[in-house]
């Protein structure tokens, strides 16, 4: 495992996590779930809010979980949780265009998490290729 991806990718989650709770407009904007005013119905950021929750939550594990079981099982729920939301969000999101560009962003956090969790440390590799 790349041990500092994952713990950074888990930090930068919970981070924007957070942030999404307290303000749902940072999601709602991107993704067109806002009406004519430019703005999301009350309805919308309630229901954004715990899922910024979900990911402060998941980051925070993903930050701070021990190296080991614990670490592989708090990426793979930040993997499941991103590649989640771009099946979803690439299925339902109203605008074509937002679709493509929560789909991407989705896809890309989570391919950053499968690629700390596949990937060996380099000093790991640089063992092996002496051994």
């Amino acid at each position: 495992m790349r041990v500092g991806l994952l713990r950074t990718v888990g930090a930068a989650t919970a981070v924007y996590g957070a942030a999404v709770a307290a303000w749902p407009d940072l999601l709602a904007r991107p993704s067109g779930l806002v009406g004519e005013d430019g703005r999301p119905a009350t309805d919308t950021r309630v229901s954004l809010r715990p899922l910024g929750w979900r990911d402060a939550a998941s980051g925070l594990a993903l930050a701070a979980a021990p190296e080991g079981a614990a670490l592989r099982t708090a990426a793979l729920v930040r993997l499941a949780a991103d590649w989640g939301d771009a099946l979803l969000l690439g299925l339902t999101l109203p605008e074509p265009d937002k679709r493509l560009k929560a789909v991407a962003v989705s896809v890309g956090w989570g391919a950053l998490s499968a690629y700390g969790l596949l990937g060996g440390r380099s000093e790991e590799r640089g063992d092996r290729d002496r051994g």
